[in-house]
């Protein structure tokens, strides 16, 4: 094991996220999750937390390129770790990169 995390997401972001899914005709939904090294102070009603974590909707080498705004949400912190994270691949090699999810098409009211 390599670490644990926690992220948050709001009602608005899973029904937006459900309402895309449903309008594009789609199964499910690829999302990043971007871990940074340093962490940022929130100040909320249950007291200051430190998160590391932020997720959003994946994007196609298209949309990178383009520098189109991604589509966040959560956020959250890492709680755990080994230090030793590992990248995800096949059973042939663990350090081969995930391929990018093809481009999806393209509803003109939703975020992402």
């Amino acid at each position: 094991m390599g670490s644990i995390s926690a992220v948050y997401m709001k009602k608005e972001s899973l029904e937006t996220l459900l309402k895309g899914i449903n309008a594009k005709g789609l199964n499910g939904i690829e999302l990043t999750i971007s871990i940074n090294d340093e962490s940022k102070v929130f100040s909320g009603a249950k007291g200051d937390t430190f998160q590391n974590l932020s997720m959003y909707v994946s994007q196609s080498e298209e949309d990178r390129k383009a520098k189109k705004d991604k589509f966040y949400v959560g956020n959250g912190r890492v709680k755990w770790t080994d230090g030793n994270i590992v990248v995800g691949g096949d059973s042939q090699s663990q350090s081969t990169p995930a391929q990018a999810s093809k481009a999806q098409e393209v509803v003109d009211d939703l975020p992402f």
